[in-house]
């Protein structure tokens, strides 16, 4: 007896320590987070039938501007006929992004994939007749970066959800029909969950209702269930993983130690053929380059044509993003925020261990460049991209005074980026600043 009871405690030892360590303990935030506080440039698709006519994702109906039902007329001409997934992720990884959010469902309620849950989806209602979701992940996969899906949690369509347009609902206070929608919604993200497994879910649209409503915390521990590394955005209701501020690049360093600036390259989201108002390349560069000062991220958007062409105006700037990208690499991905403004007048960032300080230079100086209240000594200064090593100079420097000297650095022309130049500067040990208050000199 004795002797079965020691196999029996040996035989489950074994299997206690053959289960995978994911199992047995919850995996922090950080470590889930680092990939996505690493990446620093992220591309934004939104696809759907809105593109077919050139209008507003879903707004355009919510807000009146279009019936529901010429809406929905978009389903007919939406085709995907010129699709090519593959060539998608090559210009994607071209432009430097590490990773891509494509909408999976906007609050139109289109599923971009065949969904067991609604007809309401390209395979059931368009004459694209596939899912469009798994031919793209499987791309991005093969590239290398790491795949997104944004997911509404708003369905404006769905006879179930209560709200319709703007100024009228379907309902009010009727739990049965609003438990249902809560059953439906849970379906599809664990649908998406399953068949794409996504390193990220990008929700939206959760102001409609609060967290206990949308039951957020439930939907949180079911992707984290399934999928323990993934992470999810702020828009469900305080129970995702980082920050989404939109549109508006942030002045102040956003207190949150993950977040990410989703922009349009024009006006508008989706595809709109007569939103012509491009930012250009360099205004993207130095918006990119603003977000990592910051330790943040850029989640630049395109909008793809219905036939799943992407306009010629965003391959140009996912190109012109790639040359800068290219060339700066070392600027950019795996880099902290930077020092505080007023020590230099521009962004900055810094490398993983704090001991080289980034300094980007978006206008043709007129001189040598400063630096003030930087304690350590420079080792060596160069021009990312080039190599080129670069003269510095310290002055105001007193042997009896404790207060750094000013650090001047000279810039060939030759060496200045089109759009961006990046300079490096290997210190002698962790940066160190000074920024104490300045009094009068007391003795020497």
């Amino acid at each position: 007896m004795i002797s079965k009871l020691k196999h029996l405690l040996i035989f489950l030892c074994v299997i206690l320590l053959s289960i995978p360590e994911t199992f047995s303990q919850e995996i922090s935030k950080e470590e889930r987070l680092q990939w996505f506080k690493d990446a620093k440039l992220g591309i934004f698709i939104h696809w759907g039938i809105y593109a077919v006519d050139g209008i507003d994702e879903s707004w355009s109906f919510h807000n009146g501007k279009i019936s529901h039902k010429d809406y929905m007329k978009q389903l007919k001409g939406f085709t995907a006929s010129n699709y090519n997934p593959e060539e998608w992720a090559k210009l994607i990884k071209e432009s430097g992004a590490t990773y891509t959010v494509i909408t999976s469902k906007h609050h139109d309620g289109v599923a971009l994939w065949d969904s067991k849950y609604s007809k309401l989806d390209v395979f059931d209602k368009t004459p694209a007749k596939r899912d469009l979701l798994k031919p793209f992940e499987e791309a991005i996969r093969n590239e290398g970066l790491k795949f997104g899906l944004y997911y509404s949690l708003i369905d404006w369509s769905n006879d179930n959800y209560p709200n319709f347009l703007r100024n009228e609902k379907r309902y009010e206070n009727d739990e049965k029909r609003w438990q249902k929608f809560v059953t439906f919604n849970f379906n599809q993200i664990g649908e998406i969950t399953e068949n794409y497994k996504p390193d990220l879910v990008w929700f939206d649209g959760d102001w409609e209702f609060n967290a206990e409503q949308w039951k957020a915390k439930e939907i949180r521990e079911l992707l984290l269930t399934k999928l323990p590394t993934t992470i999810i955005n702020s828009r469900l209701q305080g129970y995702g993983d980082y920050a989404t501020p939109e549109q508006g690049l942030p002045i102040v360093k956003p207190e949150s130690h993950y977040w990410e600036l989703c922009l349009t390259m024009n006006d508008s989201w989706g595809y709109q053929g007569r939103d012509t108002n491009y930012k250009s390349v360099n205004q993207i560069i130095r918006i990119l380059v603003d977000c990592i000062s910051m330790g943040g991220n850029l989640l630049l958007d395109i909008g793809p044509k219905a036939d799943g062409t992407i306009p010629e105006e965003q391959v140009k700037i996912l190109k012109g993003l790639g040359r800068w990208t290219s060339k700066h690499k070392e600027a950019i991905y795996v880099t902290l925020a930077g020092i505080p403004h007023g020590h230099f007048y521009g962004p900055t960032a810094l490398s993983k261990d704090k001991k080289t300080l980034y300094l980007y230079i978006d206008n043709k100086p007129n001189g040598t460049i400063a630096i003030k209240g930087l304690n350590n000594n420079v080792v060596k200064a160069y021009v990312v991209g080039s190599g080129t090593e670069l003269n510095t100079k310290v002055v105001g420097k007193l042997s009896w005074s404790k207060v750094p000297g000013i650090l001047y650095i000279g810039i060939p022309e030759s060496e200045l980026d089109s759009d961006v130049t990046v300079i490096a500067l290997q210190l002698d040990g962790e940066v160190s600043l000074y920024r104490e208050d300045m009094k009068a000199i007391e003795s020497n």
